[in-house]
């Protein structure tokens, strides 16, 4: 990813350095097993503990005549330790160290990016409640339905969030898998007991059978559940996007007070935090199918999954990361325009209120088809003519619904009585941070 879009912590965890830091230490903890198996010599498992290092630099070095990233690092750590360093892989192939120093990595990006969801799960969770009386106008179709209040809008977005949560909860239990099953996966110079040893000590679950690589639908269904959470972020930032449009106004991203929004046209504040989530999304999305493609190789193995993953992986973790970030921030500071809200509220005198008054008139003895052709009537005179349909309905409707209970009809209140047991799951929905 570039670094535009990358936070340091997410960096740090796909970083050339980690990585091959987990890749020495599951050779160490092998050569551990071995030595505690009494099938080389303790003392040797003592003296690779305490001296085998690397620089990536010289990692890289060898690479470029070995064409080989593991067999490099190998050769660089098996001469950092002198004599004993030739037990270091020690019947273990590339894709042990590969694929298990990889789930280390994933499962430490998940374990970032379930803490950035909690951030913003409290968040939301916090100004649902907040704004659980600030009516609105609820859309269908882009136009005018009932009333909604900006509380329910985003408490749909908390519970949400809480199940993208649980997808990466899974997904991160999912990758977090260890293999240490040699050429072809048939422990054919490996005891069984080395795989164990290694994925207990790096709190990895060994998997219960590998065709020398672990297989590509955990890393798919990983994706899955990264893209499913890009694409929640996605949803909510189109609607700030659309409710910021200067034909409804009704909310704002924070703009800073040295902000430009553009080098044309000062008056612009434009939702561009919310128009990069949209843009990240898409390409976290797109890597899906790339991950989706890697599950089938040929026979055993084969390595066409490795190149995409070198992508995919780091690049969608750290955009989910910067848009987890990035949202948060806007909805912390989130401007939120109720009196422009109770204008919309209020256009064509009252025409989001139709359902109420078709059944009251129902309700009177009139068929439904009268009924709402009385009721579509007024609303066309409303739409098309620039009239009241409030009043245009009342002329036509005459007496049938008593004057008290017409004008009630025109409460949003009425409409969003039964909203109460939302709130009630909201606040009962839980949130660490």
């Amino acid at each position: 990813m570039i670094p535009r879009y990358s936070l340091p912590e997410m960096a740090a965890v796909w970083s050339d350095q980690t990585r091959m830091d987990h890749w020495l230490e599951i050779e160490i903890l092998a050569v551990e097993a071995w030595a505690e198996l009494e099938r080389i010599p303790k003392e040797d498992g003592c003296e690779i503990r305490a001296k085998a290092s690397f620089t990536v630099d010289e990692v890289l070095e060898i690479e470029e005549a070995t064409r080989h990233d593991v067999a490099a690092f190998v050769d660089v750590v098996a001469r950092s330790v002198g004599e004993a360093g030739r037990w270091v892989h020690f019947g273990m192939t590339s894709s042990d160290i590969l694929d298990t120093g990889l789930a280390l990595q994933m499962r430490d990006a998940a374990d970032l990016l379930l803490g950035r969801v909690e951030k913003l799960l409290a968040v939301t969770k916090a100004r649902a409640l907040e704004h659980r009386d600030t009516v609105m106008v609820g859309r269908s179709h882009g136009v005018i339905a009932e009333p909604t209040t900006l509380g329910h809008k985003l408490a749909l977005w908390a519970f949400e969030l809480a199940r993208d949560r649980e997808r990466l909860r899974r997904a991160r239990e999912v990758i977090a898998v260890g293999a240490i099953s040699g050429p072809i996966g048939t422990y054919s110079n490996i005891d069984p007991r080395v795989e164990t040893y290694v994925c207990e000590k790096l709190g990895l679950t060994p998997a219960p059978a590998s065709s020398q690589i672990i297989q590509r639908d955990r890393h798919a269904e990983y994706m899955g559940a990264l893209a499913l959470t890009a694409s929640s972020l996605d949803k909510f930032a189109t609607e700030v996007r659309h409710l910021a449009r200067t034909e409804l106004r009704e909310v704002q991203e924070p703009f800073a007070s040295e902000q430009k929004g553009s080098s044309a046209m000062p008056h612009k504040r434009n939702p561009v935090v919310c128009e990069r989530i949209t843009g990240l999304a898409r390409v976290i999305r797109g890597n899906l199918q790339a991950a989706l493609e890697n599950v089938a190789l040929w026979h055993e193995r084969d390595i066409s999954h490795s190149s995409a993953e070198r992508i995919i992986l780091p690049d969608s973790t750290m955009a989910l990361d910067f848009m987890l970030k990035d949202f948060t921030w806007a909805l912390q500071g989130l401007v939120v325009n109720s009196d422009r809200m109770l204008e919309n509220l209020n256009a064509g005198g009252g025409l989001l209120f139709s359902q109420g008054v078709l059944l009251a008139l129902v309700e009177t003895g009139l068929a439904r088809e009268e009924a709402y052709r009385m009721v579509q009537e007024a609303a066309a005179g409303a739409w098309d003519e620039g009239g009241d349909f409030k009043e245009k309905l009342r002329g036509m409707a005459g007496d049938r619904i008593p004057a008290e209970r017409y004008e009630a009809l025109f409460d949003p209140r009425r409409s969003l009585g039964n909203l109460g047991g939302v709130f009630e799951r909201l606040e009962a929905l839980e949130v660490s941070q």
